[in-house]
């Protein structure tokens, strides 16, 4: 009688290589699939209520929370904290490097955290995040000198670098590129109303009577709420909707085949190594980086120096932060309505041009010699055309990337690339330049306009290379199933989002 074959540690790892590798679905997914029996329109819509009412408010609350935690520094300037920890910092130097070492974390650990986040369930590496980045955000308030505020804000980019980027990797898990605009556009507009309760919290803090400093106490307040939303995550959210215990076998079935509608989903938590290589080479995930670069130039500026410049404009301390509200609130409502035009019209690179020109305008309002409501006019147009062009990038290019693994990789690169400008964002203000700041938003309208530039040329070359597809292999049916296991978006029946 043979002995049986011994299976050491080292295959075990080779047999879980090669699984990731050839990452795919079953042949009993397959099957359900490619059912062809007609979908249920009001099933599928009972279906899509249900991943709206569970998913969405959770989600769109944790972000909001991580927002204000991001861009509370902003606020905290006008408290007092460069007197009392950056020894007033004349120059704005020391808080510049302060507000940049969120997004020295994030960018170095975005692309690690995506790839491996999808080894895990979903609702657990998203708890985690949120869990670990209201504990940092709270621990601001023990800093007593720059080393320790710049180890707090460097580990709240940390484990924020875990979530945003896996959100849009998520989203597709649920929604298909018809409904994935509004969604993702709500759920981003959250930064944007982050911006308008983050100004109303620090009128009110600056009204309270305490013992300890405003700014101190106002981290206590916006950090410690993401700590227990974050273990309301890992209880509540889904992982994936074939994975959902609350579905009957029937919404089950319904889910899988949305998740294939114009790609082919992948097995939980498996990685294609082709595919991230794919990523990796693909010229039009860098474009999307010079587009998010400059978004996010913008959107940091507005989130370190908005309360400044307001303030430069002669409105003067908690009104300062009063008049940071509106500009935040118009941009979370232009975003959304945005977002479910470009869901119905199924056209995301238009709305961005016309978003990124107009914010080129609005900044170059801010540079010429205008009264001051005309100032104040110019930075709710940057502010509502920075939030509409991200929030188009979001859920415009991952759609467009053709398969979960190249997803995983593909977001992290584009993003990875774009908040390396929220590092330039939060140095082209400096003190000096106050109240014109001429350096500040020259670049920031440079930036708009060549985002206006870019996404015009994306959605025009789209349209051709979709026409291009149609006539070598046919015109299909975007909302069938699509064999992108070997070619992500490059498979012949793929056809891009415009």
């Amino acid at each position: 009688m043979s002995k049986p074959k011994e299976i050491s540690f080292l295959d075990v790892d080779r047999i879980e290589l090669k699984a990731i590798a050839d990452a795919g679905p079953t042949s009993k997914e397959i099957e359900e699939d490619d059912d062809n029996t007609e979908i249920d329109p009001e099933a599928e819509k009972r279906l899509v209520q249900k991943f709206d009412r569970l998913i969405m408010p959770l989600l769109m609350l944790v972000y909001l929370l991580g927002y204000l935690d991001r861009a509370n520094l902003g606020n905290g300037r006008l408290m007092g904290l460069p007197a009392d920890i950056l020894g007033g910092d004349p120059t704005g130097q020391l808080f510049a490097w302060l507000n940049s070492s969120f997004y020295f974390a994030y960018i170095v650990f975005q692309f690690p955290g995506t790839i491996l986040g999808k080894k895990f369930s979903q609702n657990f590496w998203l708890g985690v995040a949120a869990t670990g980045w209201g504990f940092c955000s709270a621990l601001q308030a023990l800093s007593y000198n720059f080393a320790n505020a710049f180890i707090c804000r460097f580990g709240v980019g940390f484990f924020e670098s875990m979530f945003s980027p896996n959100i849009s990797l998520y989203f597709t898990f649920f929604y298909t590129r018809a409904e994935i605009g509004g969604r993702l556009g709500t759920w981003f507009a959250c930064a944007s109303l982050a911006g308008a309760f983050g100004g109303l919290i620090a009128y009110g803090v600056q009204h309270v009577n305490s013992r300890i400093s405003d700014w101190r106490l106002l981290f206590i307040i916006e950090g410690f709420p993401a700590v227990i939303v974050g273990l309301l995550c890992m209880k509540v959210l889904p992982d994936r909707p074939d994975t959902m215990t609350w579905l009957s076998p029937e919404e089950k079935r319904l889910a899988l085949r949305r998740m294939n509608r114009g790609g082919r989903k992948e097995r939980a938590h498996t990685l294609n190594v082709k595919h991230l290589w794919r990523a990796a080479k693909d010229i039009k995930i860098y474009i999307y980086g010079i587009i998010y670069f400059g978004a996010n130039a913008q959107a940091a500026s507005l989130g370190g120096f908005l309360p400044t410049i307001i303030s430069d404009m002669g409105y003067a301390g908690a009104n300062a932060q009063l008049f940071s509200v509106p500009p935040y609130a118009v941009a979370a409502a232009v975003l959304i309505i945005t977002s479910f035009l470009s869901d119905r019209y199924q056209s995301r690179g238009l709305p961005m041009f016309i978003s990124s020109m107009v914010g080129g305008t609005g900044y170059l309002l801010l540079m010429v010699n205008v009264p001051v409501h005309v100032k104040y006019f110019a930075t709710v147009l940057v502010t509502t055309a920075c939030y509409t062009t991200i929030g188009m990038a979001i859920a415009w290019f991952p759609y467009n990337m053709g398969s979960e693994s190249k997803r995983a990789a593909g977001i992290p690169i584009f993003q990875g690339i774009g908040q390396c400008g929220s590092i330039l964002g939060s140095n082209i203000y400096p003190t000096a330049d106050a109240p014109r700041y001429l350096m500040g938003f020259g670049v920031s309208c440079g930036f708009a306009y060549l985002a206006a530039i870019l996404a015009l040329i994306l959605t025009l070359w789209i349209r051709w290379e979709n026409n291009r597809r149609d006539r070598l292999y046919g015109v299909v049916d975007r909302n069938a199933p699509v064999d992108t296991s070997e070619l992500a978006d490059d498979a012949h029946a793929f056809r891009y989002t415009p």
